[in-house]
C-alpha cells in the first residue's frame, strides 16, 4: 500500500531525495541552524547603521595600513582571517569567500544562496519570499534587496557581481580591500 500521507519535518528531504528529485549535496533545511536566519534578518533590517559601521571600519583599516605593511600582509592574514571569519559568521553566515559583497548586496551575504547566485535570485523564489531549495529558509536575494532600500549607496545591488575567485575562499577581505584603497591612495598622490 502506497503511502499517501503529506509527510512533512525531517522526513521530506528524505522523501524528496529517494524520489530522484534534484538535492545539491550539502544542502538540506537542517543544514543551518534557524538562530543565524534570526541574526541575518537581524542584519538585513539595521542595514542602514551595518554600513554606516563598515565606512568607519574600513576607514580605521587603511589608517593601520603602514601597520598591516611592516608586519607584511601575509604575517597578519591568518589572525585577521580568524577574527572576520566568526564576525562575518556571526552576523551574516559568512561563508569565507574571499570576496565580500555585503555592502553592495543590502547586508545579506550571497553566498547563503544554496545555489550560490551572485547577482540576483534564481527563478524559483516561493510566494511567501522563502528559497526554492530550503523551503523554511528566506530567500538571499529578497533579504538583499529588503536590505539595500534602507541602506545610503543601496543602488549599488544592480552592479554586476564577478564570478567568485575560489583561490580566494578563507582568506580575508578585510585585508584585501585595504591594500587595494592604499594601492589606490598612494596611484592617486602620485598623479597629483
Amino acid at each position: 500500500m502506497a503511502d499517501t500521507k503529506e509527510r512533512s519535518g525531517n522526513v521530506a528531504p528524505g522523501a524528496k531525495a529517494a524520489s530522484g528529485a534534484f538535492t545539491p549535496s550539502g544542502v538540506s533545511p537542517n543544514r543551518r541552524a534557524r538562530h543565524k536566519y534570526t541574526v541575518r534578518l537581524w542584519a538585513v533590517r539595521n542595514a542602514r547603521f551595518l554600513e554606516w559601521f563598515y565606512h568607519r571600519f574600513a576607514s580605521l583599516f587603511l589608517m593601520l595600513h603602514p601597520v598591516w605593511k611592516a608586519l607584511g600582509y601575509n604575517r597578519v592574514e591568518r589572525p585577521v582571517t580568524f577574527v572576520e571569519k566568526h564576525v562575518k559568521g556571526f552576523l551574516f553566515d559568512c561563508r569565507m569567500c574571499g570576496q565580500c559583497a555585503l555592502s553592495s548586496t543590502g547586508m545579506s551575504c550571497p553566498m547563503n544562496c544554496p545555489k550560490q547566485l551572485r547577482n540576483g535570485p534564481c527563478g524559483g523564489v516561493r510566494a511567501n519570499g522563502n528559497c526554492e531549495v530550503e523551503p523554511d529558509m528566506p530567500c538571499v536575494w529578497v533579504q538583499a534587496w529588503n536590505g539595500s532600500r534602507k541602506m545610503e549607496k543601496g543602488d549599488a545591488i544592480l552592479n554586476v557581481q564577478k564570478p567568485v575567485n575560489q583561490s580566494l575562499r578563507e582568506t580575508s577581505s578585510w585585508l584585501r580591500v585595504t591594500a587595494e584603497a592604499a594601492a589606490a591612495r598612494e596611484n592617486a598622490a602620485k598623479d597629483a
